[in-house]
This record gives structure tokens, sequence and C-alpha cells, in this order.
């Protein structure tokens, strides 16, 4: 015999609509402090429009892009900052897009939780559509997901979602790239979005708290150093692309130093580079030590202080040099390309200058 119910509903079940939508409603303003020319619709539709016309573009390919921000998440769960992260996500979507030479246009993001908490939702939005500004691109959509049963309490995941354009005569692919090019490292904010699961892995196998002070950091909490958000290279590179001679980037991610230039690199060319030409920053140097991490395994997981690599003809580098320091970018260069029949990279100086 069936047991006698009350009258159920989707809040009994714990999805919360009403609480869906007045998110919606508070993050109204903030997609729309980061409209631009090219945006013909507003939040809270089925779709989004935009008109690649009016964005000034003749003959346009699209690049697409999607990414997330990883157990880096996790660390700011713990430690109830959720300010950054939305910030992380657009910055590893955007910076993708313009390694091909593509302007960001346009973004969306998914925000999966078990239970809607509006604070903590407006402030994760607030730091994506302040990425979508450093960007230049427009927070024109997305989806808000509560699925109880999937997450546990207080957890969240976040994707998000670019769309860029370059003209067509103007697709940064690399084939350009030849022997002797200079190789410029622009440098990280810290870890970025990558390595967050050995970095975890690490405070929890020292025993050190998210909210005690960073090592390598004074008078910072370890959480607030770790959660530092991910730079965003976008106008400066731009910029550079636009005053010629850049024949290639790449974006500094997972797989790191090692495996991210090759991505780039025509048959038959590798990457020389050379670790006294910057300084492994702090954070880097405590993983290394506290983890007991070695040189190869450091350069292959992390950025190791650089976010973004560019590729550039020698005869141009100097102008190029100036036009990325008027970014305020730190550049410095790194390296030069080099015939090598594996694409490899190789990494001189680094027993000097790297922790053992």
């Amino acid at each position: 015999m069936e047991e006698a119910i009350n009258a159920l509903s989707y809040k009994n079940a714990g999805v919360d609509i009403d609480a869906g939508e007045a998110l919606v409603e508070a993050i109204k303003p903030l997609a729309k402090s980061t409209n631009r020319s090219g945006v013909t619709s507003s939040l809270g539709g089925f779709g989004a429009m935009f008109d690649l016309k009016h964005a000034g573009f003749i003959d346009p390919v699209l690049v697409a892009g999607t990414d997330g921000v990883g157990t880096k998440l996790k660390v700011a769960i713990e430690a109830g900052r959720h300010d950054t992260v939305g910030i992380d996500l657009v910055a590893m979507c955007v910076n993708d897009l313009i390694v091909q030479g593509a302007e960001p246009l346009f973004f969306l993001d998914y925000f999966a939780t078990a239970k809607l908490d509006i604070t903590a939702g407006t402030e994760i939005i607030s730091g994506i559509a302040e990425g979508c500004r450093r960007a230049g691109c427009a927070l024109i959509g997305g989806e808000t997901a509560e699925m109880p049963g999937m997450y546990s309490k207080g957890d969240y995941d976040l994707a998000g979602f670019c769309i860029g354009a370059v003209e067509r005569g103007k697709i940064l692919s690399g084939n350009n790239i030849g022997e002797g090019d200079v190789i410029f490292g622009l440098a990280s904010s810290g870890l970025h979005s990558n390595g967050f699961s050995l970095v975890r892995h690490v405070v929890e196998k020292i025993g050190i708290s998210y909210s005690d002070d960073a090592p390598f950091q004074p008078g910072t909490t370890l959480s607030e150093a770790l959660l530092e958000p991910t730079h965003i290279y976008v106008k400066s590179t731009l910029a550079a692309i636009a005053a010629g001679g850049v024949h290639g980037m790449a974006h500094i991610t997972g797989g790191g130093l090692l495996e991210n230039i090759p991505r780039v690199l025509p048959e038959g060319l590798g990457a020389d580079l050379n670790a006294s030409a910057w300084k492994l920053p702090e954070v880097f140097q405590w993983l290394a030590r506290a983890g007991k991490i070695d040189q190869s395994e450091l350069a292959r997981t992390f950025n190791c202080g650089i976010g973004m690599v560019v590729i550039a003809n020698e005869s141009r580098a100097d102008n190029l040099y100036q036009t990325l320091m008027q970014y305020r970018e730190q550049v410095m260069p790194i390296g030069k390309i080099v015939k090598r029949k594996d694409s490899s990279v190789v990494i001189s100086d680094i027993e000097h200058q790297w922790p053992n």
C-alpha cells in the first residue's frame, strides 16, 4: 500500500525557482556593464544575438573556446571567497582565443550548484563581468543550474564559453614562425588556474591551513595568495599583433612551458629557453620545496611565472617589446626558436635557477 504524502513541489525537491529568478535580476546590471558594439540582445531571453558587421568585421572567421577553473574552486569554496574565480573563468577562455589572433566578442557561463546561494552567486557573476570588462567582451547569457543530489552542500562548478573573431587574412596560425625568432614571456599573476590538484595535495601533506599566512607571501593568507586571479592578456597582445611582427603565441596553461609552446610550432622547429631570463616566482619556489617537486614536473604542470608566450620576428622585437610594455605587461626575452626535429622545448640553466 502506497504511503500517503503531502502535495509536493519543485522547491520541496530542492530547486528554488524564485531564488534563480532573483539571481537573474541581481546580475542583469553586471551583464549590462559589459556591453560592447555588436550586442543586439539583453539578458534573459532564450538566446543571445551578436552582430559581427556592427562590431566592425568584414570577412570574419569565428573562433570558439570553452574552459573551467578546475579545482581552484575548492580553495575558493573553503575560503568562502567567490569574487575572483569568475575572472579566472573568463581568462582561461579569452587567453586561448587571442593566441589565434581572435578578438573575444562575447561570453556565456554555466554555473551549477546543489542549492543556490544568491550572495555567492552574485559574487561569482560579478567576477565574470569584471573578467569580461578586462577582456573587452560582452557577457550576453548563461545558465544557472540548481541540482540537489549532484553536488555536496556549498559546492559548485563553473564553465565558460567564449566566441571571438579574426579577419580571415589575419589568423595567427604559427606557420610564419622561423628559426631565430625571439620568444617573449609575459609574466603571470601567479598560479593562474592550473595545477591546483597538486597544490591542494601539497597543502594537505604539509598540514597548513588556507587561513594561515602564506609562507611565500607574509601578511597574506594562503587562500588569498592562491586565489590571485588569472591575468588577462587580450588588450596587450591584440595591440602587439596589430603592430606587426608577431608570428605566434602560446597560452601557458595545463602542460606548462614544455607542452604548450610546441602546440604552435611548425614541424622542424623547437624552442630554447633560458631559466636565468626570469625569476621563478615565490609561490612556485615554495611548492617545489614543500612538495619536493622536481624541475621537469614543475615546468610541465605550472606556468612557472610565464602566463603567455609571444614569438616575434627578430627585426620587430624591440618595437613589440615597447608595445607590450605600454600595456603594463612585464615582458621578458626568454629564448629563441631553433631548428629541432621534435619541436620540443629545452630550458637551460634550470638546475641553477630553480629549486632542486
